[in-house]
């Protein structure tokens, strides 16, 4: 197994970098297999909203270093802070949590390896996720004796509710083509074919308008609560509707989609 040293205080556990109109996030804290210490997610909080403030950022990739995408809780951490050792103060799992789920950008987690506990909520808190065959994931929490409630928000909105049972109670080992079968990823992708697949889910986010996307996971984020299907809701959902798509019918940005289709050519989108 490779030896990962320990990060000096002045040594980064969070990478932030932007290439090509998509800004990508790195847990780089491979000791403790990106355990989420107060560290990192101060750490992880400042790059996510660097990444949602920079305008030439048209999506968010969120990825590790080493072989684990991310354990979950520092137990190392937490055990200490139980003890009376103090602990930085640092954003918490459910405000790292709603930064992606309501970030105005597309969030595509992009795993490298392993997910377990916390880490899971990561993945399921994004818009899309992919990762390689030979992951694996698990919520380990009833067998450390604790219960897996804070990532319950986000799991929950992805996962279908018989294999969420089965996992939440057993702790069980489940793999990536069990993940995506669960709802709780986009894709399993053969490991051989990880770039490929994230870089045709990054150009169709290159190519797309950034209003457009804002308002598309907005409305997203709509359709998951449930609400615009409810019996007594459809006529009013159905209105409202209409009203967006005419509006977004009407704006410069599709102007300019229809005169790039009609002239063979890549749009020019305004930010």
């Amino acid at each position: 197994m490779t030896q990962h040293p320990s990060p000096t205080p002045d040594t980064p556990l969070v990478r932030l970098t932007v290439d090509r109109a998509i800004a990508t996030v790195t847990l780089d804290s491979p000791h403790n297999r990106n355990a989420l210490s107060a560290r990192l997610r101060s750490e992880l909080s400042k790059a996510l909203a660097e990444a949602v403030a920079d305008d030439g950022a048209r999506g968010i990739v969120l990825t590790g270093s080493g072989p684990v995408f991310c354990a979950g809780a520092d137990l190392k951490e937490v055990g200490a802070a139980l003890q009376g050792a103090p602990v930085e103060p640092a954003p918490e799992l459910p405000e790292i949590f709603e930064q992606i789920m309501g970030a105005p950008k597309p969030v595509i987690a992009v795993l490298n390896g392993a997910a377990r506990a916390g880490g899971i909520g990561l993945v399921a808190a994004a818009d899309i996720a992919l990762a390689p065959k030979s992951a694996t994931f698990a919520f380990t929490e009833v067998r450390i004796g604790v219960v897996p409630a804070i990532i319950s928000v986000p799991v929950s909105a992805r996962m279908h509710s018989r294999q969420l049972s089965r996992y939440f109670l057993t702790g069980e080992l489940f793999d990536a083509s069990a993940a995506a079968k669960a709802g709780l990823l986009t894709q399993a992708v053969p490991d051989r074919d990880m770039d490929h697949a994230v870089e045709a889910v990054l150009q169709g986010l290159r190519g797309s308008a950034p209003r457009a996307l804002s308002r598309t996971k907005e409305l997203l984020g709509e359709l998951g609560s449930g609400a615009l299907a409810a019996p007594d809701r459809r006529t009013e959902a159905f209105a409202r509707m209409g009203e967006l798509s005419a509006e977004f019918f009407a704006s410069e940005d599709a102007a300019e989609g229809r005169a790039a289709f009609f002239e063979k050519r890549p749009p020019r989108w305004a930010r």
